[in-house]
């Protein structure tokens, strides 16, 4: 049996109005996101310079704001879940916990809701929620670092269907996935979708992540920069293997 494709996820990070580049997690120095596919970083204008490359079916939005606690892009997110009806958007809004997590998802019910453990207080309400279709879970880390209940890690029985391996230090810098912390969580939770999150380079990374039983990755400088082209694509992930909402 062929093995399955590799999904792209672009990532696009909001803060103050603007869709920014991250690097490393240092959140102090992201600049705005302006490149050849996006000429100016508007958040709507981001989304429609990553169609251009590529018929992408779902998106990873971080709203910095919220879980900074310095506000949110709500209605900016709504504005793109409007304009583009047919992507699907895990959201990362910083949520904390059981109520703010049932209170989002129902003020927004045609997105998906990242839980990141970074904003996590409370490792038991992944219990309930991970029954909900829309809950997506990131694991969230900087360098060795956990970032979130340490509950979290012994509990993978109660872990949605997708989970996200973020390793914050890696993002933005093309250092490569985090092939071993992904092994390790494949371990853990061998029957979830896993999303490599942080330091992908291009093609060549697609590819072991695929031979490793990755499903996807999130990705955005290597499509900013032209490192992950359309050709390249059409060669990991063509449109009929590419995973729906």
């Amino acid at each position: 049996m062929p093995q399955r494709a590799v999904e792209v996820i672009p990532v696009i990070d909001l803060k103050r109005g603007k869709a920014v580049r991250a690097r490393q997690g240092l959140r102090h120095s992201y600049e705005p996101a302006v490149s050849a596919i996006s000429r100016t970083s508007a958040p709507l204008d981001a989304v429609s310079g990553y169609l251009s490359v590529w018929p992408f079916l779902a998106f990873y939005i971080a709203d910095l704001d919220a879980i900074e606690g310095l506000g949110s892009h709500e209605t900016v997110i709504r504005e793109m879940c409007s304009a583009f009806p047919d992507v699907s958007f895990w959201i990362d809004a910083g949520v904390s916990g059981k109520e703010s997590a049932l209170s989002w998802l129902a003020r927004h019910r045609h997105a998906h809701l990242v839980i990141g453990t970074e904003t996590l207080e409370d490792g038991a309400c992944l219990e309930e929620l991970s029954r909900n279709s829309r809950i997506i879970l990131s694991l969230d880390y900087r360098g060795s670092e956990f970032l979130g209940p340490a509950s979290v890690c012994r509990c993978p029985q109660f872990w949605p269907q997708r989970v996200i391996v973020m390793t914050l230090s890696r993002v933005g810098c093309g250092g490569g996935p985090d092939m071993e912390r992904l092994a390790q969580i494949r371990r853990l939770a061998p029957h979830a979708r896993l999303y490599a999150a942080g330091g992908l380079r291009g093609a060549s990374d697609l590819m072991q992540l695929r031979e490793a039983g990755i499903s996807g990755a999130l990705v955005a400088s290597a499509l900013h920069d032209g490192r992950l082209t359309r050709a390249d694509l059409s060669r990991i992930m063509p449109p009929g293997e590419m995973s729906a909402k």
